[in-house]
């Protein structure tokens, strides 16, 4: 089973390397946003055939969200909020991906944000989420800032309780149930199974412990649902 789990592994990473390109060159060769949205929904789909697993909602995407807070633990993270969205997603990610050679064109090309973590940066960050969310995107954020590699998640980051309340958005967390036992890039393995994902009813953010408290609810409902496990 280990064997067959690694093998699969291998074929979706030669499958995504290569899918990867092919979308820089595409990226490259339009200007269209909504062209570059589609072909991303295309490819998030394809990723799901290729490991060959299935997704599972509970709750919905609130009409009036403009800001995802995510758990992070595996590349699917981001695969299924591009499968689910009904609208362009315009991710917020560390400033070190925009430094791997081909990432620059699949970052720059539709308009990710990359985040300096510096005062000048958040700057950058809130003028360039306003400009996107002035297009209609919603935005998206994992608060861990990296990969939890444990059952518990890491402290959040405060860029994004500062982005949420400069920008006065509607906020509403996203639990994606370990999605690294699907795909796990640690051990080099892949599996087919279901994927869960929960969307929480939106935050008041007027409260003050908004931002922990979130952590706290999306932890309990992680500990819920691998109970039922």
């Amino acid at each position: 089973m280990k064997i067959y789990q690694n093998f699969k592994a291998l074929i979706f990473w030669i499958e995504f390397i290569i899918s990867i390109i092919f979308l820089c060159i595409f990226f490259l060769l339009t200007q269209s946003q909504d062209k570059i949205w589609k072909i991303r929904k295309k490819w998030a789909k394809l990723q799901k055939y290729v490991i060959n697993y299935k997704i599972q909602t509970q709750g919905s995407i609130h009409p009036q969200t403009n800001l995802f807070l995510i758990n992070h633990q595996s590349l699917l993270d981001i695969v299924v909020l591009e499968d689910l969205c009904p609208k362009n997603i315009s991710w917020i990610a560390k400033k070190e991906l925009g430094e791997i050679p081909i990432f620059k064109t699949l970052i720059k090309k539709p308009k990710i944000i990359c985040i300096d973590r510096s005062p000048k940066g958040l700057v950058k960050l809130l003028k360039e989420a306003k400009d996107r969310l002035k297009e209609g995107r919603i935005l998206a954020i994992f608060p861990e800032g990296t990969r939890s590699k444990t059952q518990k998640l890491l402290k959040f980051k405060v860029g994004a309780k500062i982005l949420s309340e400069k920008l006065n958005l509607k906020v509403q967390p996203v639990v994606i149930i370990d999605s690294a036992k699907i795909l796990d890039t640690q051990n080099f393995s892949a599996k087919s199974g279901i994927l869960k994902v929960i969307f929480l009813e939106p935050i008041d953010t007027s409260k003050e412990d908004w931002f922990e408290q979130s952590r706290k609810n999306m932890q309990a409902v992680l500990d819920k649902e691998r109970a039922q496990v």
